[in-house]
């Protein structure tokens, strides 16, 4: 039952309007003083109050301000019954009530249908406003949720991120020396590299990349390297990259694994020889840089026309042999590296990262992290939208 409470001294008043209101529906509790109509709104909770303006001790004005001040009973409708205000010139009378809280005035002596017109209209305010409150309760819980999620989904992708990169191999020393990167981007993609040695003269080398982002994208990243990283495709001769293609082609066509293709670079170097046989499915060209800054490098791009890996079923790959010149760098990326947005608004695109490459072999010595500095000084979001994966391996 709707609670409505009456705060006046006059007792005629306070019996016509239990009276009244009760006949109405509604649970009436009345008092007649201002200090007792505060400590019986703490109590009841009232969904409206109506107070008289002018009493002895606390006036309506103040038990108006006192009740609207107060989290609790801040919704409840609050009706000033008044003779002030109704006159011509008494208009800043009213102005005080709307200061103090008061909702709606009645003005003395009291129009009972009035009154309970007025009365209906603040029950229906009232609420109404109790179902902004609830909805507002209810979103910001909704709200609070999603937060919750959110963290949990970052927390995921940032340890789907750490085992990724766990996973990767270590720089190698010696006949090959390799620099590695490898930068997840806020949503964690299928970028994936290894090198290991297929025996003392052969080292095999690959960059892979799978559309999309997310979990899944990174977990069918992970299976690829580990099924070249245990050499488990049947009937392939890792020594040869378009065989390598070939069976993952034929493994990981996309309608058998969500939709999901990916692009990969796999080139595998005879140190002895120095001679690098390579190729690729729908990959950035891998590059080489052969010379010396004093003398100038010679840029090669190791690139194919072969469509990625899971399109079609019956692609047939092709190699490329590279010979391998003395003081020579191959660079293999992902183009996440290159698709960065400028502070023009444009792509750096391909070309303009080669160039940063040549320009910043120039230096001595050239690392892999000042590469990544002159990348990310003009990336104007300073976050990357996919993955950023770079090896730099120095042949030769």
């Amino acid at each position: 039952m709707v609670k409505i409470l009456v705060i006046d001294d006059d007792p005629v008043v306070r019996t016509v309007l239990k009276r009244t209101l009760e006949n109405q529906g509604y649970e009436t509790t009345v008092v007649n003083n201002g200090e007792e109509g505060i400590i019986q709104a703490k109590l009841l909770r009232p969904a409206l109050i109506i107070c008289d303006w002018v009493m002895s001790g606390l006036d309506g004005l103040e038990v108006c301000r006192q009740v609207k001040a107060n989290p609790e009973l801040a919704t409840s409708f609050f009706i000033l019954l008044t003779a002030k205000g109704a006159a011509p010139g008494e208009e800043k009378d009213r102005v005080k009530g709307l200061d103090a809280g008061a909702d709606e005035f009645i003005s003395k002596p009291i129009e009972m249908i009035e009154l309970k017109a007025r009365v209906r209209a603040g029950l229906r305010l009232h609420q109404l406003n109790q179902d902004l409150q609830i909805q507002k309760q209810t979103l910001e819980m909704l709200n609070h949720d999603l937060q919750t999620q959110k963290q949990t989904l970052e927390a995921d992708l940032a340890e789907a991120a750490d085992y990724v990169r766990s996973l990767l191999p270590k720089p190698l020393e010696g006949k090959v020396n390799t620099e590695t990167l490898f930068i997840p981007s806020t949503q964690l993609g299928g970028d994936c590299f290894d090198y290991y040695w297929l025996d003392d003269e052969h080292l095999a080398i690959y960059l892979l990349d799978v559309s999309g982002h997310g979990i899944g994208s990174a977990l069918l990243s992970v299976s690829i390297l580990n099924i070249l990283r245990s050499q488990s495709l049947p009937n392939t001769n890792f020594y040869k990259p378009r065989e390598v293609l070939k069976a993952l082609n034929h493994a990981f066509q996309m309608a058998n694994h969500g939709d999901k293709y990916f692009t990969i670079w796999y080139g595998v170097y005879h140190c002895i020889q120095h001679q690098l046989v390579y190729a690729s499915a729908g990959h950035p060209p891998a590059v080489i840089l052969s010379g010396k800054p004093e003398t100038g490098f010679q840029v090669k791009r190791l690139n194919s026309l072969d469509l990625p890996i899971g399109f079609l079923p019956d692609v047939e790959f092709e190699d490329a042999i590279w010979d391998v010149k003395k003081d020579s760098t191959l660079y293999i990326f992902s183009d996440g590296i290159y698709e960065i947005r400028e502070p023009d608004g444009k792509i750096l695109g391909l070309d303009a990262f080669i160039e940063i490459l040549t320009n910043s072999s120039q230096k001595e010595p050239c690392n892999i992290h000042y590469i990544l500095m002159q990348i990310m000084t003009l990336n104007i979001q300073q976050i990357l939208e996919d993955d950023l994966s770079l090896l730099k391996i120095t042949l030769g």
